[in-house]
């Protein structure tokens, strides 16, 4: 197995650090298989009576006695589809983390802090959302599983002393097509207070009736094992890994305000969790609740009385007029909320709480209530905000006030699309796109120090590959979908990695896979030296005007933007290869390479307009095919700048997406014309007139409003108009060439693995700079600016030029 995997699969990160043995598949030795599979062994539990593919939301319990309360108690759990573990009513974990049934998650938990001598109680909420399981998810069939530690711990072991319930009380509520026609993320929820079992979760709750939990092998109950530790080789079921991501970040967040009322006055600690709203008997009351930004959050709702009632939560990212437009966000006037919708019915209990088993992502929640022959008591309703723990390391301000609100709206936009995994969008498509993935991995580099979301991201698509050698363009996902020019910008993902983060062995692991993306592009070289036809889906730029964001050629062949896209992957790929792999492969693809770009000159280059056509016969042009050309080192003479020039200056070229968009900046920067950046980037300013408080999916009219990888300026503000860049693989050295544009001051901080790179710029009266640089101790570089470059070492330095 290569160094990359079994880096990945160490317990490095959990929701409490333990080394307990897991055992290398390499290893010549027979594996130590103490912690699943061995005696005492954990097995996966089920409901004894319910299919494992339906739907269901299940309980299940385990009483038992501790003589005294343990210093330490570590345990292992996971389940499928999901679950929340808790201990004497805490909850302590949820999970597991989102992977395939060959790298099925496990998360590390002590117990400890929570138990105490006497009577304790674990229980765990465990559901399947059966055909209603959105495409991210994988599922085996439903189970829990928890293994403790060693001896001590293995009397808590998930076996047939433990107890399960299936709750009647849970639905399912689809999404309507009229929100979106495709919706990949999990429905909503409807509870019925009356059939829920209150208390569940504690040790005094009467468990008598619940049914012991199937652990036979009917089901895969001996499939209890560390991936590729199996004596006998046994792959099938869940192939358990351990986590390598750290738990989500969960905290309380409050709407901002109420911004309509019917049938009801909520006073003013309604929202701040201080005061009840109370719905008289036989009211029907509707609020429409702003959060006032974009989030992804849990619902929490608190209620006593009200038996007969109906509760239902509508959430959207925005309201709609009669037309079906968003126009200003802030605006809600002659709007309406359609979106996901969650329902509650309560029973008439005290202090019923209920939180929905998903997040939900929203700007606007409407609050429906109709009473029956009882007023309800509703004492709480907040979210509690969900999302990977990225903390922000980055920092820019300059003296253009519209950038520091760009700054806030993509990193919001950022944190909103970091999950579990990379999401496209968190509202309509929670999957981990690739080409949306390089630039989400991409900017969470340049603004946080953490890169194991990254790392994870790369390792899922190097999973994904085809036996061809093809990726798939999403994953994780049980729907296999293949946009192959999505391959090379993984190859890409792999080089910008290697680029930031000086860890040859991991990067070297992945070359397998970069050579079977490359050849698999090779085959397709035809005798005009032009790549043919392309299977599956070639998509370059979906929110272009390309029908499907397929390119001229893109399915018949001859494709002088995809060829480009190949030319540019095998580019760096050689560089790859050159330091970590095989000089002689690196040789070839510089060959290859070149014998393609002169076929592309050759055939798509038009001396009159001096563009290049997106076929060789073809009589359309675009900015796509272009600025590859400028990237890919395609162009026919020795001035890109020239050639951006043009392309930006003619209306009649296909325009680039605002994802596409990402390569006509990089090609500014490489061919000198940063001081571009803030003039290309003013689209953004325009979502922050509309009250967009993240970053859109396309102009208006959008579908999203959150599309993640559209947070991808918050890079260039740091790596063009600062100008900070890796100069050699490892960001070993660091090269900063600023392009301000029409900025007067700008300033800003770059995560690097040494510490902070700290940049102040400003120009002088005499249209100088004056500089201000800090390096973290023991890194170098230069500072290019005017046509001269000047050493950067360690420490704080100013000059003026």
């Amino acid at each position: 197995m290569p160094t990359r995997l079994r880096k990945s699969l160490l317990p490095t990160i959990c929701v409490v650090l333990s080394p307990f043995g897991v055992p290398d598949p390499c290893a010549a030795q027979p594996p130590d298989i103490r912690v699943f599979g061995g005696a005492p062994a954990a097995r996966w539990v089920a409901h004894p009576d319910v299919p494992g593919g339906a739907f269901g939301v299940f309980h299940f319990r385990r009483v038992f006695e501790l003589a005294a309360r343990p210093e330490t108690f570590v345990v292992h759990v996971s389940a499928d589809n999901r679950y929340r573990l808790y201990v004497n009513g805490m909850e302590v974990s949820s999970g597991p983390q989102r992977s395939d049934l060959a790298h099925w998650r496990y998360e590390t938990v002590d117990l400890a802090p929570h138990l105490k001598a006497g009577r304790n109680a674990l229980a765990a909420l465990v559901w399947n959302w059966g055909e209603e399981r959105p495409d991210t998810q994988f599922s085996h069939r439903t189970a829990f599983l928890l293994q403790g530690e060693g001896e001590r711990e293995a009397i808590i072991n998930s076996g047939p002393e433990w107890r399960v319930l299936h709750d009647a009380a849970y639905g399912l509520i689809p999404v309507e097509a009229s929100v979106s026609p495709y919706f990949a993320a999990p429905p909503g929820e409807s509870v019925d207070a009356s059939r829920y079992p209150w208390g569940w979760e504690r040790v005094d709750y009467p468990d008598e009736s619940w049914a012991a939990a199937d652990a036979g092998r009917g089901f895969g109950g001996d499939l209890t094992w560390p991936r590729g530790s199996h004596p006998y080789g046994q792959g099938g079921g869940w192939q358990l890994v351990p986590r390598s991501i750290p738990p989500m970040e969960q905290r309380p967040i409050r709407y901002a305000r109420v911004r309509r009322a019917q049938g009801v006055e909520p006073g003013d600690g309604f929202l701040r969790g201080t005061g009840d709203l109370v719905v008289p008997a036989r009211t029907r009351a509707v609020l429409l609740l702003d959060q006032d930004h974009l989030t992804n959050a849990f619902t929490v709702l608190e209620t006593s009385g009200g038996s007969g009632s109906e509760v239902a939560l509508v959430y959207a990212e925005a309201l709609r007029d009669a037309e079906g437009n968003k126009g200003n966000r802030d605006e809600i006037e002659g709007k309406t909320i359609a979106g996901v919708r969650d329902e509650f019915r309560p029973d008439g209990g005290e202090r019923r709480r209920f939180q929905t088993l998903w997040f939900r992502t929203y700007r606007y929640v409407q609050l429906e209530i109709a009473t029956a022959d009882e007023p309800l008591r509703i004492h709480d309703l907040h979210g509690i905000f969900v999302g990977y723990p990225l903390e922000l390391a980055a920092r820019f301000a300059s003296d253009l006030p519209w950038l520091a609100e760009l700054w806030e709206m993509n990193w919001r936009t950022a944190r909103l699309g970091a999950g579990e995994t990379f999401y496209d969008n968190a509202f309509y498509e929670q999957h981990q796109y690739l080409g949306d993935a390089s630039l989400q991995a991409l900017t969470s580099l340049y603004m946080s120090a953490d890169d194991r979301l990254v790392r994870q991201a790369i390792e899922h698509f190097d999973l994904s590959r085809t036996p061809e050698g093809l990726t798939a363009s999403r994953y994780p996902s049980t729907e296999r979908e293949y946009i192959p020019p999505y391959s090379l910008i993984w190859t890409g993902m792999v080089y910008d990695y290697w680029m930031h983060r000086d860890d040859p062995d991991y990067v070297r692991g992945f070359l397998p896979g970069v050579r079977g993306v490359l050849a698999w592009f090779e085959d397709r070289v035809d005798d005009e030296g032009l790549l043919g036809p392309i299977p599956w889906w070639p998509c370059v730029d979906y929110g272009s005007s390309w029908p499907d964001g397929v390119p001229p050629g893109g399915r018949e062949g001859h494709s002088i933007v995809i060829t480009l896209q190949y030319v540019y992957a095998l580019s760096r790929a050689a560089e790859l290869e050159d330091a970590l792999g095989l000089p002689g492969q690196a040789a070839r693809y510089r060959e290859l390479a070149r014998v393609l770009r002169e076929a592309v000159r050759a055939k798509a280059w038009d001396t009159e307009r001096r563009l290049f056509r997106d076929t060789p016969e073809g009589d359309s042009y675009s900015q796509q095919v272009n600025v590859l050309a400028v990237l890919a080192g395609a162009i026919p003479d020795t001035d890109p700048t020239a050639l951006l020039e043009r392309t930006l200056a003619d209306a009649t070229l296909t325009q680039s997406s605002y994802y596409f968009r990402f390569y006509l900046l990089e090609a500014l920067f490489q061919a000198g014309l940063g001081d571009r950046y803030v003039e290309q980037i003013e689209p953004w300013q325009g979502m922050l007139a509309l009250g967009l408080t993240t970053a859109a999916e396309t102009p208006e009219p959008t579908r999203s409003d959150s599309q993640s990888w559209n947070a991808h300026p918050n890079y260039g503000l740091l790596a063009t108009l600062l100008g900070v860049r890796p100069a050699e693989p490892g960001f070993a050295s660091v090269r900063i060439a600023p392009h301000l544009g029409p900025l007067r001051r700008a300033e800003g901080r770059v995560p690097h693995p040494l510490g902070g790179i700290e940049v102040r710029l400003e120009r002088t009266q005499a249209e100088g700079l004056s500089v201000e640089v800090t390096l973290p101790e023991g890194l170098e570089g230069t500072f290019a600016w005017g046509g001269r470059a000047l050493r950067l070492r360690g420490g704080l330095q100013r000059f003026e030029l």
